[in-house]
């Protein structure tokens, strides 16, 4: 009994460190979201080149990044500490997508990061079954 006891409160222990530590992060990811916030403004408004345009795309797909963050912990806490697989592949597909609009000069390298997002689609589509959904 007792060693149950111990290990319940060692759980509590870490669980606590652990909300500490992604508190922090959050904190983190929403400065880092309001300087994301600040650059998109200075691109859309005081860039008017060619270049400003493609530095506005890459700026809103690494905004909904840090977005899909900050959800995630969200969720995290509101889930009853846990992190739903779904909320992982949302930020894979976004993180892919960055990928191919920052560096899409070779066509395989494209259609390898298309193929990646279409497992992960995939894999999405399995994941919201009946049978793995715990929320």
């Amino acid at each position: 009994m007792a060693g149950s006891k111990r290990a319940l409160m060692i759980s509590v222990i870490m669980q606590r460190i652990l909300n500490i530590f992604l508190l922090g992060l959050a904190a983190i990811l929403m400065i880092f979201i309001g300087r994301e916030t600040y650059h998109l403004a200075m691109v859309l408004f005081v860039n008017n080149d060619q270049s400003s345009s493609y530095l506005l795309i890459e700026g809103i797909v690494i905004y909904f990044l840090y977005f899909e963050f900050i959800a995630l912990i969200i969720k995290y806490f509101s889930s009853g500490y846990h992190f739903p697989l779904r909320y992982f592949i949302y930020i894979g597909i976004t993180a892919i997508i960055r990928l191919i609009i920052v560096d899409h000069k070779s066509p395989y390298d494209t259609l390898v990061y298309a193929c990646a997002i279409l497992v992960l689609v995939v894999t999405l589509f399995l994941a919201n079954g009946e049978r793995l959904r715990r929320e």
